[in-house]
Formats: structure tokens, C-alpha cells, sequence
């Protein structure tokens, strides 16, 4: 029978030290586990920094690291009784057992000690929690560039899981109506939550898509494709493609991974979109270098990144990833970018978005871009194109016509991904 909490520590411990995501080790956890070990586990990860100050107080030495599972059980067994509504009893029992499981009966002792001091403190753990920040020091290296107060929002919004989105393609009113759904400023539908997604309402009829409110906004700003040829760079796993084959005759979908490319091929069976997309699997880069006289009205490209806008879904991105991965990713984003502009006919849009916070990936890539390639120029996004159902209450395009969004914008709807979104014109 599988144990719930240790198996959760585990998945903890390989996250913070073999730097994987949560939704690789999902397939673990049994089917009658997983909301449980869901809300466990990414809520471990948001509140991972003032969890381990906290632990820290009541121990009176670290725990040796041959043991660390059991380190790896307090933490979680303080986040269930500050956070969920276990009774205190449940935790402190069940976490004492299970380390005298993994580890010796001296640390289970060790443990009945801290938890019973933690009960008796948890208003003020609770207080703590909320005021020590979460983000890592490691991690505020990434956000160069960043004032303190953003930082401190950035922080603050990371406390509850993200809601869930959709795109729709149609019938934005009827959907929202039968799905109980809020309909925010650029289309997208907004839920609460929801728990069994291949059986909501209008899924197996091919009527939406998840995906977040910001990763939606990048194809919106391409506007109506009738008759233009389109590419998507790295397309799978299809929501951005799904989005401009609703208007263009035909997208040419490139990934360079075969099984990522075989899920978009899914997506766009269920979707109805199959016959307007051409799937190519391959290197974007190398294609467009090999096939010179493909030319192309409008380019996406969703370039590869550090994935750190994605904070709020993935908690462990601020555990996992460093400088060294965004400097990787802006190499390759580089090479991309030159692909993509070689690909593009004269008049030709090039549309470049990131889910990545750092502004290494966003804004100085793009500075970078444009002074070394003066055949290019900033076309300004519009309001009328990300805002086609109301207003927004944080202004997401800059001065210079770009588009940031970060995790506290729209934060009294539940947030948003942070992505940068630029709009460029091939001008000779």
C-alpha cells in the first residue's frame, strides 16, 4: 500500500536535488493520492524558504544528510498543519511513524519534540509564513533588473495555486455560461479550478484548450492570417498553433522533439485543426537554414526558455533553476531569432515571446536583436489586440510598444504567467 507523506517527501527530495519538475513524477503517485499529494508537494515548493527558517528554530542541530528524508518530512508535516486542515494529531502521528520508517527511532523522538513545539506555536508560524519571502536568494539573481517592490508582489502572489485557463475558439459567452467561467479582457476563460479536464463540457468536441491568459497573448497580436503563410517555430505542445490556425489558411508547426510533436498532433485531432497544420519535425534552425527559399508573412517563435514566468503552476522553478540556465537558454534564443528572421519575407511580422521573467530572455534579447539587425523594427501592440473583451487593471504594454506581463497582474482574478511579447517588421 503506498504511503502518501513519505512518498511525497521523496518526490520533495528529487525535485530540490536532481532539479526535475513535479508533473515528471506524477505517474508515481496513485490515482487516490494525487489531489492530496498536488496540494502537498507544490505547496512545500511555494513556501519552501520560510518553511526551512522555520524548521530551523526548533532544531537544535541539522538533521546529518544520510537522513535528509526525515528533514524532508518535517517540512512538509509543518506545511500541512499551518496550510491544510489535517487535524494536528493526524500530522504529528503519522509524520513520527514515518520517520522512525525511513530513518531511526532517535529522529522520530527528535521529531515528536519539534512538531508538538510547532503545534503550540502555529499562529505565529502561520504569521511568519505569510511575512518571510519566498523567493530564494539564488533565484533574486534572476530577477536583475527588477525593483524591490516588484520583487516583494512577485513574492507575495506565489502563495495559492494558479486558477485554471482556457482559449476558446468561439462562442465565448455560451462557453462561459456552461462552464461557470469568468471571461477576462482578451478571451481567455477563466475557472476556479477544474478537476476532471477530458471531461468538462465542450472538450471532446474539440471547443478549448488550456492554457494560461498570457501564454494566449503572443498568437492574438499576429490579428487575422487570412491568406498569409505562418510558421510557429517550436510549436508543441499546440496552443499557440491551435490560435493561428483559426485564422490562417496554413501554419507550419516545427518542434524539434518527435514525441512533443506527436502530442500537438493530438491536440489538433481533438481541436478540428489537423488539416491546417503541417507538422515538421526539426531542428526550426537548421530548417530555415537548409531551406533559404521558404519564406514566410508572419513567424512565431515561442522561444525555448528558462520557463521562470511559470512560477505560480511551477513552484519549482525557483528551486531548480539558476543564471547558468537562463544564459544557456538566451544562447539558444539567439540562433532562433536569426532563423526566424531569415525566414521571414520583406514586410514580414516576427512575433517573439518568452514565459521567462528574466529580463536576459526578454527585453536585453530583444535590445540585442534589434542593434544588430537595423533591417528590423518594433511594431507597437495594441490594446485591440490583447484587450478585445474589456480593459485590463494593470497596464501590460510598455511605452516602447512590448508587452510584460508578471505574476501579480490581474492579481484580484488570480494572476497571470510572466511573459515577454515583442512584434517585429522585417523592413528590407
Amino acid at each position: 500500500m503506498q504511503n502518501p507523506r513519505i512518498l511525497c517527501a521523496e518526490i520533495l527530495q528529487a525535485i530540490l536535488e536532481d532539479k526535475v519538475f513535479f508533473s515528471d513524477l506524477k505517474e508515481q503517485i496513485k490515482e487516490e493520492n494525487r489531489a492530496f499529494a498536488n496540494q502537498l508537494v507544490l505547496g512545500a515548493l511555494r513556501y519552501f524558504v520560510p518553511l526551512n527558517k522555520i524548521l530551523a528554530r526548533f532544531l537544535k542541530k541539522k538533521i546529518p544528510h544520510k537522513h535528509l528524508l526525515a528533514n524532508y518530512l518535517l517540512l512538509l508535516a509543518i506545511y500541512e498543519l499551518a496550510e491544510m486542515k489535517t487535524p494536528q494529531y493526524a500530522v504529528l502521528n503519522t509524520t513520527v511513524k514515518n520517520i522512525r520508517t525511513v530513518s531511526d527511532s532517535f529522529l522520530a523522538g527528535m521529531a515528536n519534540a519539534v512538531l508538538r513545539n510547532v503545534c503550540k506555536n502555529l499562529e505565529n508560524i502561520k504569521s511568519d509564513m505569510a511575512q518571510i519571502s519566498k523567493i530564494p536568494p539564488e533565484f533574486k539573481e534572476i530577477l536583475k533588473g527588477y525593483e524591490k517592490e516588484q520583487i516583494k508582489k512577485i513574492a507575495d502572489c506565489l502563495s495559492a495555486p494558479a486558477p485554471v485557463d482556457l482559449t476558446v475558439k468561439e462562442n465565448h459567452k455560451i462557453r462561459a455560461e456552461k462552464l461557470n467561467a469568468k471571461i477576462l479582457p482578451n478571451g481567455t476563460l477563466r475557472l476556479e479550478s477544474l478537476k476532471k479536464i477530458s471531461q468538462a463540457e465542450g472538450f471532446v468536441e474539440g471547443c478549448w484548450w488550456v492554457q494560461d491568459v498570457a501564454a494566449s497573448l503572443p498568437a492574438l497580436t499576429a490579428g487575422n492570417l487570412c491568406g498569409k503563410t505562418v510558421a510557429d517555430l517550436c510549436a508543441a505542445p499546440g496552443g499557440k498553433t491551435a490560435q493561428l490556425a483559426l485564422t490562417a489558411d496554413k501554419v507550419f508547426a516545427f518542434d524539434i522533439s518527435s514525441s512533443r510533436l506527436e502530442k500537438l498532433k493530438e491536440n489538433m485531432a481533438r481541436l478540428h485543426l489537423s488539416e491546417k497544420v503541417v507538422m515538421i519535425n526539426a531542428d526550426a534552425a537548421e530548417y530555415c537554414e537548409k531551406n533559404p527559399q521558404q519564406k514566410f508573412d508572419v513567424v512565431l517563435l515561442d522561444a525555448p526558455c528558462s520557463a521562470t514566468g511559470t512560477m505560480r503552476r511551477h513552484p519549482e522553478v525557483l528551486h531548480i533553476k539558476t543564471t547558468e540556465d537562463v544564459k544557456a537558454q538566451v544562447s539558444e534564443q539567439r540562433k532562433l531569432l536569426k532563423a526566424a528572421a531569415n525566414s521571414l519575407k520583406k514586410g514580414g511580422i516576427l512575433i517573439y515571446s518568452v514565459c521567462s521573467i528574466a529580463k536576459a530572455e526578454g527585453e536585453e534579447q530583444i535590445e540585442r536583436f534589434l542593434n544588430e539587425n537595423d533591417n528590423f523594427k518594433v511594431v507597437k501592440i495594441t490594446d485591440d489586440e490583447i484587450s478585445a473583451f474589456g480593459k485590463w487593471t494593470d497596464e501590460l504594454i510598455y511605452e516602447n510598444g512590448m508587452v510584460r506581463t508578471l505574476p501579480f497582474y490581474a492579481q484580484n482574478i488570480g494572476g497571470m504567467d510572466a511573459f515577454f511579447i515583442c512584434k517585429l517588421q522585417k523592413i528590407n
